[in-house]
């Protein structure tokens, strides 16, 4: 398919109710209100495609910027194109989750997380800790580096209550995930989230909370799967 061809069938399945939402969430024009179902399954026709990916992305609707995300080719991405796609995230949901999920997947995650949660952009530092928690769910703790990420738990306890809004909820997710993937840490991760006690963010009139951390880990566990690594974080 041509960005063209995805461009129009993305504009023939905008639902007005979706787009409701997500306008309440923060998108902005142009977007045309997708289910992320439908976007799937486009997805599963075009598979993994590199040059589609960019040109959707640079297409600034917020659907196709999504879709992106999930038939980028991570292999193929350069420092460069993440950067891009950092800088031209204009909202959590694709800062958060596109961008986070292409980056982590790529050999430039880690280099490129750390370097984007020092921004004083709210977005790229938000894209940094999405990165650093898909990175905890993708590789094998022999691959991480551990003090690394203990150090990082640990700078969260201390600075998340004075980060910017839409950071401390990324903050919190961070932890959330380094203790649910990383075992060795996911008792630090509790006493961090129990000290850290009900992290405020302003959610925009919306019915999403941020997660307690201890809670969420027990849910973890209680299925069986902590410290069970993902074979994507894209979804």
């Amino acid at each position: 398919m041509t960005s063209k061809e995805v461009l129009a069938e993305l504009q023939t399945l905008g639902s007005p109710s979706v787009k409701k939402v997500l306008t309440n969430h923060g998108a902005r024009e142009p977007f045309y209100g997708v289910k992320v179902e439908d976007l799937k399954k486009i997805m599963k026709r075009v598979k993994t495609d590199y040059k589609l990916s960019m040109e959707l992305f640079d297409s600034g609707v917020s659907d196709a910027m999504y879709l992106a995300g999930l038939i980028a080719d991570s292999s193929k991405m350069t420092k460069k194109d993440l950067q891009h796609w950092a800088d031209k995230a204009y909202w959590y949901m694709l800062s958060e989750y596109p961008v986070a999920w292409v980056a982590a997947e790529s050999p430039y995650g880690l280099e490129l997380a750390l370097e984007w949660i020092e921004s004083d952009k709210p977005q790229i530092a938000c894209a940094g800790w999405s990165t650093l928690g898909n990175i905890a769910a993708l590789k094998p703790d022999a691959e991480l580096d551990l003090k690394l990420y203990k150090s990082l738990i640990e700078r969260v306890g201390k600075e998340i209550h004075k980060a910017p809004n839409r950071v401390r909820y990324c903050m919190n997710g961070f932890v959330l995930m380094a203790g649910a993937y990383i075992t060795s840490l996911t008792e630090l991760a509790r006493k961090t989230g129990d000290k850290m006690g009900a992290v405020q963010v302003d959610m925009g009139g919306t019915a999403c909370r941020v997660p307690n951390i201890s809670d969420y880990i027990d849910k973890i566990d209680a299925r069986g799967n902590l410290g069970k690594k993902k074979k994507t974080v894209r979804c």
